[in-house]
């Protein structure tokens, strides 16, 4: 079970990579980022999103003295060290066990440099220990119901998500291999 909602696991992504954030500089990534569209983030999921964050102890607010254009004085956000571990114990877990095309496991993509790389490769090798369960159960199922033998409809319902988790079987691993051969852009952020 998932310790934090998508929107909470984002805003304490982006206050993390950011250092400190105000709504409108998370707002200004969601859009730039597109979580929008393939994470459900809406304005108003952003906000709301913060304040249960700052209930949960996970982020501290101060208002900047630092203006931009004619609103009120900016509200910016950081993370304490117990949203610090929250964030990591939930990039780790989605990397780990998150279900094919689940954008949970986006959402863990997204934040892939806020942990070390030997941890990164740690959670992929136990998605892929994972996905590999998950293709064990939906085959021994498909078998048992009669696998070439069913309907067409039926035989996708089965045959589709095993192609699915071939396809993410071969990105996890291609990841990995980037990661082991230290590619620049993840070296640079730790």
């Amino acid at each position: 079970m998932n310790t934090l909602s998508n929107v909470e696991f984002m805003l304490l992504q982006i206050i993390a990579e950011s250092g400190q954030a105000s709504g409108y500089d998370i707002k200004k990534l969601v859009d730039q980022r597109g979580y929008r569209s393939w994470a459900n983030i809406g304005t108003t999921s952003i906000y709301a999103g913060l304040k249960k964050l700052s209930n949960k102890g996970w982020i501290v607010h101060e208002v900047s003295d630092e203006k931009c254009g004619k609103g009120p004085m900016p509200t910016r956000y950081a993370l304490t060290e117990a949203g610090n571990l929250v964030l990591k114990h939930e990039i780790l877990d989605s990397l780990s066990f998150s279900r094919e095309r689940d954008n949970r496991f986006d959402l863990g993509l997204a934040a892939l440099t806020l942990i070390r790389k030997e941890e990164a490769i740690l959670a992929l090798r136990k998605r892929l220990d994972f996905l590999e369960q998950v293709s064990l159960r939906i085959r021994q199922k498909y078998e048992s119901q009669g696998s070439v033998n069913l309907p067409l409809n039926a035989r996708s319902l089965f045959l589709h998500p095993l192609s699915l988790i071939e396809g993410e079987q071969a990105f996890v691993v291609r990841l990995i291999n980037e990661l082991l051969e230290g590619t620049s852009e993840y070296e640079q952020n730790n």
